[in-house]
Parts: structure tokens; sequence; C-alpha cells
């Protein structure tokens, strides 16, 4: 089964993205806030455009097919809003001080690379060897690296999905992941570096947590196996409908409540609104070019 094997690599090389912002976070001595504001953005305008544009289509057109013309588009909308429910149950699990999306400023990366460069003031305070006070910062560093894990796992799932019905589909929506991962993994380096003071164990916590992703995948290639012995073709519509309902429902959450308010907080102007436009202008090129 090809398709199954380039959606699992497809989202094993998204997920793997968090390990690429935590070396940024590392390797660079200035971040490019700009850039990271425009790349999420522009994830943010494919993964719009691909969710309404493509993917709640297919997903109406194999409800209808299984469940009718009338009941159809209310079972179609019943899977995206699901899949936003699902995720934002999932992220409501995580306690507001350790979400993952949260904006390290200049000066709280630049220990980082510079070990020379003073704590920012939200490490300095737990840096004395108080052993309560190097307890709760390391469980804020844990806390964050399962908080990016729980967020990536859906994504995961949906990248799967997207690229098992159509590979190039697929594709844009790894690469709309994997952009959205590269600030999260400078996001989850931070609080573990200072939770641990080692550089090594930040950069292996934030590749871990993106290989949730991939994690997400496989349980649902294991759970085809298992119910339809992994023979895509045979999957009823009703299930792939569902299945791509809730995967439009959960790259809208996704795109609205993590990447633009992330990439307005990084970005300066119309950066946000520069990169929205051309995620989604590339996104319509690509569907226009695959006819």
């Amino acid at each position: 089964m090809p398709n199954v094997r380039v959606a699992l690599g497809l989202t094993l090389l998204a997920g793997m993205a968090t390990g690429i912002g935590s070396v940024i976070a590392f390797a660079a001595k200035r971040t490019n806030y700009r850039f990271l504001s425009v790349a999420t953005g522009f994830s943010a305008g494919v993964m719009l455009y691909v969710s309404f544009r493509e993917i709640l289509v297919e997903s109406g057109a194999a409800m209808s097919a299984g469940c009718g013309a009338y009941w159809g588009p209310w079972a179609n909308a019943a899977a995206f809003f699901g899949g936003m429910l699902l995720i934002g149950l999932v992220d409501g699990l995580i306690p507001a001080a350790e979400n993952p999306h949260e904006t390290h400023s200049e000066r709280e990366t630049a220990p980082l690379h510079d070990p020379k460069a003073s704590l920012p003031k939200f490490a300095a305070e737990y840096a004395h060897e108080h052993g309560i006070q190097r307890g709760k910062l390391m469980r804020m560093g844990l806390f964050t690296a399962l908080a990016i894990a729980i967020h990536n796992f859906p994504e995961g799932l949906a990248t799967f999905l997207a690229a098992l019905e159509r590979p190039a589909v697929g594709l844009a929506v790894a690469v709309a992941i994997a952009l959205h991962n590269i600030p999260e993994g400078i996001s989850v380096s931070v609080p573990i570096f200072y939770a641990t003071g080692n550089r090594k164990k930040a950069f292996a916590y934030s590749l871990l947590s993106g290989l949730a992703e991939p994690v997400g995948a496989a349980l649902a290639y294991a759970l085809m196996r298992l119910f339809i012995g992994g023979r895509t073709e045979l999957l009823p519509p009703q299930l792939m409908g569902l299945a791509l309902g809730g995967v439009a429902g959960v790259m809208v959450y996704i795109s609205l409540d993590e990447l633009l308010p992330t990439s307005r907080a990084y970005g300066k102007g119309h950066d946000s609104l520069l990169g929205l436009t051309a995620g989604m202008l590339c996104m319509a090129v690509s569907l226009l070019l695959m006819k």
C-alpha cells in the first residue's frame, strides 16, 4: 500500500520539524521573528484553504454517497464540528500556563545559544539550588513538552488521513504542519533548557514532543489494519467522510486558535496577513495544477 507508506512518511517528517525549531533556537544568534510570523501565517493559509476547498468537499461527497443526499450534508457538518470539538477538548486539558504556543522574547532565548547571556526573569527566579524551586522549574519544562505532544497527536491523525486519501493534498498539509512545528520546537526548548540546563536534553524533549504526530498516524493505521485489514479501498464512504470532516475541523481549529494568534504575536504590521494570503494562493495554484 504505497499511499500508507507515503502518509506515514509525511507525518514523520512533519513531526520532526520541532527538532528544526530547537536547532534554530540553539544555533541562531538572532531569531527571525518576522520569518516565523510569515511562516505560521502561511501555514494557516494552507490549512484553511485546503480544509474548506478540498477536504471538506471530499468529506461531503463521501457522506452523501454513504448517507444519502439529505442526511449526507448533515453528517458532513457534524463531522466537521465534531473535529473542532475534539481538538478543543484536547486543548482544554492543557493548563493555560503550560500552553506551548506562547511567544518567547529575544532575551528569553539568548542563553540557549550564548552561555554568557543573563537569564531571563522567570528562569532567574528558579536558578538557585533550592530543591523545591528546581522541582517547580523541572515540572514547568516537562508539562510544556507534554502539552506540545498532546497538541501534536491529533495533528498527526489529520496529516495521515489527508495524505492517505490524496497524497498531493497530504503533502501540502504536512508542509503546513511542519512550518507550524518550527516555532513550537523553539517554544518547548526554552523551558526545558531552563529546567535542565542541558542543551541536548532540551533538543531531545523538543524532538520527542513532535514525534507524537507519527504516533498518532501509526495508531490510525493500526486501527485500519484491525478493522479492515489495512485495505483503504474497502473503507466505507461514511467512515472516510467522517474522518475527513473531522480532519477539516481539527485543521481549522488549529489555524484559528494557534497559528494566526502566534503569527500576529511574532510579526509586525501585515506580516501575518501576508503569510496567510501567500499560503492560500500557493494552495489554490497547487490544486489547480493538480486538476
